[in-house]
């Protein structure tokens, strides 16, 4: 009897779920996300007063001849780029409280779905949408337009459906 409980304990397959390789990419590379938003979060509240002070020189040299076309058209018009850093300066501390919150959402979320847990996507979902928000709530609008935002509205979009697609693997409630 002794020897059939040894027998068992040494044929154990360990039965506890694994996380899928697809997951675990996408968990290290939002892990990297959230390093990058935290990074670009804190250098826009640091650098926003900068940007408010250089904003005739931008003008300038928006409206100079020596910028390409394309650039310009990259940087979209000029109005609207004096209104997008005169609100970012403006409400810069509840637009990083929020930021920071969002990373701190997403970080938390990614580290649950880790752990094959479901509610980890509920709170990456929050913190992925949770800038756009702070975004059109203390900037407007028109801050969503230029190609910066169009990536990063695209990139928000890919990850949250490629965790979608992973919600599968999420076993724990």
């Amino acid at each position: 009897m002794n020897q059939d409980n040894t027998t068992d304990v040494l044929n154990y397959d360990d039965q506890t779920p694994k996380l899928s390789s697809g997951l675990n990419v996408l968990t290290i590379l939002s892990f990297i996300g959230c390093a990058i938003q935290l990074i670009t979060s804190c250098w826009g509240f640091f650098s926003a007063k900068k940007s408010y002070d250089g904003i005739d020189k931008l003008i300038e040299q928006m409206n100079s001849e020596n910028m390409p076309g394309w650039v310009k058209s990259l940087m979209g018009d000029p109005e609207n780029m004096v209104r997008l850093i005169t609100k970012t300066y403006e409400n810069r501390i509840p637009i990083l409280l929020l930021s920071l919150v969002a990373v701190i959402l997403c970080f938390y979320g990614v580290l649950q779905m880790r752990k094959l847990k479901k509610q980890g996507f509920l709170f990456y979902l929050i913190g992925e949408l949770l800038p756009f928000l702070a975004q059109l709530l203390f900037i407007g609008a028109f801050a969503f337009s230029g190609m910066v935002m169009y990536f990063a509205i695209a990139m928000t979009l890919l990850f949250i459906i490629l965790y979608a697609m992973q919600r599968k693997n999420l076993i724990y409630p």
